[in-house]
């Protein structure tokens, strides 16, 4: 496994969970014994206001913990998209959602994913799980994490604090790996 070095960004609203999903991301490796970093950057409103986080993993001890240029890249609105598509490094993939952000030229040396990430967690009864839903898509597209480790954790954190909404959040992830299979079958 030696050489292993990932990161990741996610932006969006606040309030529409990319902190927890980037903890989710960087619980799960942890989990998997690699190096991790998370750093989450908040607007200046909070929820609604913009939020953004980067998530490094990797074997060996991190030099730096700001992604500069990531393996992977969640665009959850439009001024995220703005910001943060260019973080995306070539050959990289880039997940949006599609549901509430315009991308008109996609970039043609990264894979770009539309999830419709705010549907699908509608349809599942909350749009609280559309990270869930990415994160699903994630995991299912990338070496980032891991499927098993990465549903314990999702038990884990989220099943202890709110078990209600634990088969929720299952479902979700489940509904991002099934889009993300259908991606890939297309690329």
């Amino acid at each position: 496994m030696s050489g292993f070095f990932r990161g990741m960004i996610a932006a969006g609203f606040g309030g529409q969970g990319i902190m927890v999903l980037g903890q989710l991301v960087a619980y799960t490796a942890i989990s998997e014994g690699r190096h991790v970093t998370w750093i989450p950057s908040y607007g200046p409103e909070m929820r609604g206001g913009t939020a953004n986080c980067g998530v490094a993993i990797s074997d060996e001890e991190i030099a730096s913990p700001v992604v500069a240029e990531a393996d992977v890249t969640v665009i959850m609105n439009n001024p995220s998209m703005e910001r943060f598509e260019k973080s995306v490094k070539p050959g990289g993939l880039l997940i949006y959602n599609s549901d509430l952000v315009t991308y008109q030229e996609p970039r043609k040396d990264v894979t770009v994913f539309p999830i419709p990430a705010h549907s699908v967690a509608l349809s599942l009864g909350s749009d609280k799980v559309s990270n869930i839903v990415v994160l699903g898509a994630i995991v299912e597209a990338t070496d980032l994490v891991g499927l098993e480790a990465c549903i314990e954790t999702i038990k884990d954190k989220l099943g202890k604090r709110k078990p209600q909404f634990l088969p929720m959040n299952l479902e979700a992830f489940e509904k991002g790996r099934e889009i993300a299979r259908e991606l890939l079958k297309k690329a």
